[in-house]
């Protein structure tokens, strides 16, 4: 075993989506101490369906209010059930009133990453409603990262983390491409 994985490190992990559950299983498991951040109030990173839109769709105002969602209500998966499941956690057919359509709809893949957190007790290590802004190394350190994060209701807060995982998505603000020689000005109505 590697001399670094034979002691347990405080991993901090940002974003509480799929990608997100799935490593603080796997580094809780490996014995590390795990804290998820999740600017959300609740897990399931894309697969939280909001119905807002942005009163802004071109997404130039600066202080316009950010929503953001990759879903639309009647939206099914792209991949079947089959492959959208984890190895050792299978996406199931659910007798009990779900989606048993092998293209599931967006609430159903929700409720398999909701089962799943609370399978591995995953969800008393996510801090909801948490966003980070920064994280950085300690004086150039390669071993400890600084994460700043704040919630709703605290300023922000910055602790020590020996590991930072990125599990939030990375599309998370819309951007209008500004392309030389093209001369588009987009001017508000």
């Amino acid at each position: 075993m590697d001399s670094v994985m034979a002691r347990s490190l405080k991993v901090a992990v940002i974003g509480a989506g799929a990608a997100g559950l799935v490593a603080a299983r796997e580094l809780q498991r490996e014995g590390h101490l795990v804290v998820v951040f999740e600017k959300n109030s609740k897990l399931g990173g894309t697969w939280v369906y909001d119905p807002r839109v942005e009163t802004d769709p071109l997404s130039l105002g600066p202080r316009r209010e950010i929503v953001q969602s990759s879903l639309y209500s009647s939206l099914r998966t792209n991949l079947p059930r089959q492959i959208m499941g984890f190895l050792d956690y299978p996406f199931q057919k659910r007798e009990n009133g779900g989606d048993v359509r092998t293209f599931p709809g967006h609430q159903e893949v929700l409720s398999f990453l909701n089962h799943f957190a609370q399978q591995f007790q995953l969800v008393n290590l996510i801090r909801f409603d948490t966003e980070v802004v920064r994280v950085e190394r300690v004086n150039g350190r390669k071993d400890q990262w600084i994460v700043e994060s704040r919630s709703c209701a605290s300023e922000s807060e910055m602790e020590v983390f020996q590991a930072v995982v990125i599990c939030n998505g990375h599309n998370s603000e819309p951007r209008t491409a500004d392309i030389l020689g093209c001369g588009f000005n987009w001017k508000r109505g």
